[in-house]
C-alpha cells in the first residue's frame, strides 16, 4: 500500500487545483480551488478556450459575473469528475463585507443550481477567515449554503469559525511555517521544526483537539502544503487537501504511514475550556497574534491581486 491509500483510511483526500485534467490520476474525493489556481489554468493553452468561451458568452454582463461564471465552468468541470464536492472561493476583494460575500456566495450557489449541481450536498463556497467573512459565512449556513472558511492562521479563527457554524476550515499549515521560517532567520533548524514539531501542524493538531474535545461538527482541512512531512504528520484529519505534485509524492511512496490525529483520542484527551468571541474580543485576539495577522492581509492581497489579473484576461480576450 502506498502512503497515498494508507491516508485515505483515515482522511478524505482533496485535491487543490485548478486543472481538472489530473483529478483522474489522483481521484480525490474532493477539490477545492482558489483564485490563483484558475489564473495559473487559464494561462495554460488547454484551458484558456474556457476563459475566452466564458467572455464570448456573457459579453456586456459585468466583468465579476463572467468571472463567477467562470470559476463555476471549472467547479462543474471538476465535479464531473471527482464523487465529493468542489469548494468555489468568493473574491477575496469582499473579505471586509459581509453582505456583498453573502450576495455573492448566493449568486454561486444560483449559477451551479443552474448547471444542475446539487449545491447542498456538493457545493462548499469559500470565504475568507476575516470578521466579517465568517458572520457571512454563518448567515450563508443558516440558509443552507455550506462554506469553507479559508485563509485561517489562528486558533482565534478556528473558534468563531466554529461558533457561526460553519461547515468546515482550512488552516494554512504552509504558510504558518513559512512566517515562522522566515522570522526565525538563521537560528531556524528545519529538523527541529520538521513532522510534529513543524509550527503549521501543531497549529492544525491544536484546532483538532479542541473540536473533537468539545463535539464541534466544523471540519477540519489541513491545507496549503509545502512538503510530504507536514501531510504525514496530520494523517487522520478529517480532510487534507493537497496539490497534485505531493498526491504524486505520497503515491510513489510504500514507506509505512502513521496514524497521527485520531479522533476518538482527541475527545479523550484533557479538555481545553471552551471559548467564545464576540468582534472586539476576536479582533484583539487576531492582532495579538503576529504571525496570523500578517499571513491574512498578505493572502488577502495575493488572492485579490490575482483576480485583477484574471480581470484583465478577460478584458484582453473581448477585445
Amino acid at each position: 500500500m502506498n502512503q497515498l491509500d494508507a491516508l485515505r483510511q483515515w482522511t478524505t483526500v482533496v485535491a487543490d487545483t485548478g486543472d481538472f485534467k489530473q483529478l483522474s490520476i489522483s481521484k480525490p474525493q474532493d477539490a477545492t480551488t482558489n483564485p490563483s489556481l484558475i489564473l495559473k489554468a487559464v494561462q495554460k493553452p488547454e484551458y484558456r478556450p474556457l476563459l475566452d468561451e466564458a467572455v464570448k458568452s456573457h459579453a456586456g454582463k459585468p466583468l465579476d459575473e463572467v468571472i463567477d461564471r467562470l470559476l463555476v465552468r471549472f467547479g462543474a468541470e471538476i465535479l464531473s469528475i471527482i464523487p465529493g464536492r468542489v469548494s468555489t472561493e468568493v473574491d477575496a476583494r469582499l473579505s471586509f463585507d459581509t453582505a456583498a460575500t453573502i450576495a455573492r456566495g448566493e449568486r454561486i450557489v444560483a449559477l451551479y443550481k443552474a448547471e444542475g449541481i446539487d449545491t447542498e450536498k456538493r457545493l462548499l463556497i469559500k470565504v475568507a477567515s476575516t470578521w466579517e467573512g465568517i458572520q457571512a459565512a454563518r448567515a450563508l449556513e443558516q440558509k443552507g449554503i455550506r462554506t469553507n472558511l479559508t485563509l485561517l492562521f489562528s486558533f482565534a479563527q478556528a473558534v468563531a469559525c466554529a461558533e457561526a457554524g460553519v461547515q468546515l476550515i482550512s488552516p494554512f499549515v504552509g504558510r504558518i511555517y513559512d512566517w515562522y521560517k522566515k522570522s526565525a532567520g538563521t537560528k531556524w533548524d528545519e529538523a527541529a521544526s520538521a513532522g510534529a514539531n513543524d509550527p503549521g501542524v501543531k497549529s492544525v493538531r491544536e484546532i483538532y483537539n479542541y473540536y473533537k474535545q468539545h463535539g464541534i461538527k466544523t471540519e477540519v482541512m489541513g491545507a496549503s502544503f509545502r512538503n510530504v512531512g507536514q501531510i504525514q504528520a496530520l494523517a487522520g484529519c478529517d480532510l487534507l487537501t493537497i496539490s497534485p505534485e505531493l498526491l504524486a509524492e505520497l503515491a510513489a511512496s510504500n514507506e509505512p504511514l502513521a496514524h497521527a490525529l485520531d479522533a476518538k483520542k482527541a475527545a479523550a484527551t484533557a479538555s481545553v475550556e471552551k471559548l467564545s468571541y464576540d468582534e472586539p474580543s476576536f479582533r484583539f485576539a487576531l492582532n495579538e497574534d503576529a504571525m496570523a495577522t500578517e499571513k491574512l492581509a498578505e493572502g488577502i492581497r495575493a488572492f485579490a491581486a490575482d483576480a485583477v489579473k484574471l480581470e484583465k484576461l478577460m478584458q484582453e480576450s473581448g477585445k
